[in-house]
């Protein structure tokens, strides 16, 4: 199906992509071997790599079509944040009233932007916690 955004890792040596079929797929650049796969209930319109913590934030919705006889909620209209490495999903963030169009992180990690197709961009910043949050692996890990 249509990919429908393209966003490169820091470094450049790998990229993840988001799709109409309700996928986003981390891929290396060297050789286009895809590394992971998230996998979310509604289509997806963009995919970004977060700088600082392993995670991934993905975006879309809807078709917009749709969206008048469906209500926030159940139009999925989040961002979706997925563990870069264990492919689960850890948290989402409403606030649009349409599909998600794109998303975007800071290079500094501090924070996000969605736009959407209400017509408006939110600015995130992420808060102490999001920074503190430990994936139940992680934290295993580190008992060790």
């Amino acid at each position: 199906m249509q990919i429908t955004d393209l966003q490169w890792s820091p470094d450049r040596t790998y990229f993840i992509t988001a799709c109409k079929d309700k996928t986003s797929k981390l891929i290396t650049a060297k050789d286009l071997e895809v590394l992971k796969t998230y996998v979310a209930d509604t289509p997806l319109n963009s995919a970004a790599i977060t700088p600082v913590k392993d995670y991934v934030i993905l975006g879309g919705g809807q078709a917009a079509m749709d969206v008048t006889t469906t209500s926030a909620r159940q139009g999925k209209f989040e961002a979706r944040f997925y563990h870069k490495i264990f492919e689960e999903e850890i948290g989402r963030v409403r606030g649009h009233f349409g599909p998600l169009n794109y998303v975007a992180v800071s290079p500094q990690g501090t924070g996000y932007c969605s736009g959407g197709e209400d017509g408006y961009v939110r600015v995130h910043h992420f808060d102490k916690p999001y920074f503190d949050f430990k994936f139940e692996v992680e934290r295993e890990n580190d008992n060790i």
